[in-house]
């Protein structure tokens, strides 16, 4: 630990980093790389809307996070200086520079304004597409090999930033944001949920002139996906409209993540044409009902692990007359469009084994990973055969069948964990399915069964206390987010003291159960922050949080030998870690990529309080380490084991499949020696 900086790698020599050249000439006005800076961890007012980077800086600055932790900080070639954050790139010697807000014990610095490269004339300013070029000439010479895509996948990046950011510049200025999400007009209050209405989902032009009619399902003008499905024996409508309320604004809170992750170098890439995926994003509020489809039973592959579990696929077709014998299959409508001209299907079409019944039924919305809808009081998890960030966001059939088994194996730990520590819960996946057309060997097309797998998850009711509203944890980390975390920001930024409450109760929701699935359960949760919900009270006190995505979760291989043995084998050996492994991917998610991030905007608003922030996370480990029977590896983290962190660069670099990501260690800002230097 740099004790000076607060930099978790050593600096080497300090002219190794700082210019070899003369610095420019002052000018009658200063120019830009000589405007005032805060000192390194001063504080500073929080980043927020008023102060949002352009989408070159953003994509500049989330490159520079992955050089510092992957690249540069293990080889000890970064430090903070003067307000700067410095880096050199050790293939090529490039230096680069930054201004940082604040600095971070886990090398997590918030960087601000335009980078800048040393060359002959002093430093000068580099915009993102010259940055990437920079990266990839450093990677290719670590490496030996190069990565054509790369340019094009920062590129479509850069693009999900700007729209998200001409989005939301819209909305406030047309329609004025209210706090919940929704926009208002002449008539009141409106969601911003008026995606595509089912003409324009349809955007295959060979059907405008014979569509199917669903149209007597089209949503109502007023219709939102946190309306869910309505009941004539509803006699609370206020405990009703406050739901509704609440569900809004989690909903916003999907919506809201204009950057992404900050440690991925392309966190925001869409492998698709900017026209194709703006109608589907969260990021431009879309919402648009489903198109639906009737299968013939025996083309039907699906599997079930509890009473009603397949009712969320049949809900969005009711009302319409299903012949007997064929089974509802919802179907996201762009997937839909990407493969309609498959000739299996299309003969399928034509021959009655499936029915199109067009475009129809409630309104489902987007949430951040784009591919999972929320909406009819649930989520339905579809394929698309689109590249998201790193890979094709695809069911695959060990994954549809995945996560049917570990619903029904782990419904006991599961149970168990909730009745242990009653403010979290995981949300089940209990039924799929799919299309099964015979292909030319007998065996069901793959590429449409992966294609048109639909996995159903669990939604709030029945786990969510009255009064609660969840939130994505990823927008409760987004520095720059507002709407629907103000209540957490107000409730955590009004004092030191009021931001240490209010960590303290999110570690002990957070950390216990997650580390109890892995000791005492052999169960390797993924809690991201992507896959968590922190439920808030009406103070923006969490009180609750929420795992979901059984893709992520794991069995720990010689803790779980009879149920997997008991699985085709193509189903378990995905599903099967061993512990070193899976520690690694707990201690990730639940600390660098979860805790870490959130700790990062508590100390954005309270710049002094990051090292008593870290301190609370080591008293909430020692006190799950004595109490626990199985405290495992928890005890090596506070001896001060290093942190893994995904290495989401060098990972892109090589083309790696994601499940393959390796980890780089991060230096722990949890061990005894550290914390106490780091308050002084």
């Amino acid at each position: 630990m740099n004790r000076r900086t607060g930099d978790p790698h050593p600096p080497g020599p300090m002219e190794s980093l700082m210019p070899t050249v003369p610095a420019p000439p002052r000018a009658a006005t200063a120019p830009s790389d000589d405007r005032a800076l805060p000192p390194a961890g001063a504080a500073t007012d929080p980043p927020d809307v008023r102060a949002l980077p352009s989408a070159g800086e953003a994509t500049a600055h989330t490159l520079l996070n992955c050089l510092v932790r992957e690249v540069c900080g293990p080889g000890h070639h970064t430090a903070v200086d003067g307000g700067r954050l410095l880096l050199r790139l050790p293939a090529s010697g490039t230096r680069l520079r930054v201004a940082v807000h604040r600095t971070g014990l886990l090398g997590d610095h918030r960087c601000a304004g335009p980078v800048q490269a040393a060359g002959p004339d002093g430093w000068r300013d580099v915009d993102w597409r010259e940055l990437g070029t920079l990266v990839a000439a450093e990677l290719t010479a670590r490496t030996g090999v190069s990565n054509p895509e790369f340019p094009g996948q920062l590129a479509s990046s850069h693009t999900g930033m700007a729209i998200g950011l001409a989005a939301r510049a819209h909305r406030m200025r047309e329609d004025g944001a209210t706090e919940d999400g929704a926009i208002r007009s002449a008539d009141g209050p409106r969601p911003t949920a008026d995606g595509p209405r089912p003409a324009a989902v349809d955007t295959h032009p060979a059907e405008a002139a014979n569509r199917p009619a669903a149209d007597g399902l089209t949503p109502a003008e007023d219709a939102h996906p946190a309306d869910g499905p309505t009941s004539a024996e509803d006699t609370r409508p206020a405990e009703r409209a406050n739901r509704r309320a609440a569900y809004r604004r989690y909903l916003a809170s999907e919506r809201s993540l204009l950057f992404g992750h900050r440690f991925h170098p392309a966190p925001k890439a869409r492998g698709a044409d900017r026209r194709a995926w703006t109608a589907w994003a969260p990021e431009t509020s879309a919402a648009f009902p489903l198109r639906l489809l009737a299968v013939r039973e025996d083309r039907v592959a699906q599997e079930c692990a509890a009473p009603g579990g397949w009712d969320a696929l049949e809900r969005p077709a009711a009302g319409l007359a299903v012949p007997d014998g064929y089974r509802v299959l919802p179907a996201h409508p762009w997937q839909y469009g990407l493969l309609r001209d498959v000739p299996r299907l299309r003969e399928a079409l034509a021959a009655g084994e499936v029915l199109d019944l067009g475009a129809g039924g409630p309104l489902f919305a987007p949430t951040a990973s784009v591919r999972t809808l929320w909406g009819d009081g649930g989520f339905l998890k579809f394929s698309l055969n689109v590249r998201i960030t790193n890979c094709l966001r695809k069911n695959a059939s060990y994954e549809l069948s995945g996560a049917v088994a570990l619903t029904r194996s782990l419904g006991g730990v599961f149970d168990g964990l909730a009745a242990r520590y009653p403010g979290a819960a995981v949300l089940r996946e209990p039924a799929y399915r799919s299309l099964a057309l015979p292909g030319p060997d007998g065996r069901p097309d793959r590429s449409l069964l992966e294609g048109f797998g639909v996995i159903v998850r669990e939604g709030f009711d029945g786990l969510l206390r009255p009064g609660v509203t969840p939130l994505l944890a990823a927008a409760v980390a987004d520095p720059y987010a507002t709407g629907p975390t103000l209540p957490v920001r107000t409730a955590a930024g009004r004092s030191p003291a009021a931001a240490l409450d209010w960590w303290g109760r999110y570690l002990r929701l957070l950390l216990p159960p997650v580390l109890s699935a892995f000791t005492e359960h052999g169960v390797v949760l993924e809690p991201h922050l992507q896959n968590v919900l922190i439920g808030v009270d009406g103070d923006g006190l969490p009180v609750q949080v929420l795992f979901r995505d059984l893709e992520g979760t794991k069995l720990l291989a010689d803790r779980h030998r009879d149920l997997l043995a008991a699985l085709p084998p193509e189903v378990a050996g995905p599903l099967a870690y061993d512990e070193p492994r899976g520690w690694d991917r707990v201690v990730y998610c639940l600390l660098v990529n979860n805790a870490a991030e959130i700790l990062a905007v508590l100390a954005d608003r309270h710049p002094d309080l990051e090292a008593a922030l870290w301190a609370e996370v080591r008293d909430v480990l020692r006190e799950f380490a004595a109490g626990a029977e199985r405290p495992g590896r928890v005890d090596e983290l506070l001896a001060g084991a290093p942190l893994p962190a995904k290495a989401n660069l060098l990972t892109r670099w090589a083309r790696d499949p994601d499940r393959e990501a390796g980890y780089v260690r991060l230096p722990s800002p949890l061990t005894a020696d550290v914390l106490p230097e780091a308050t002084r």
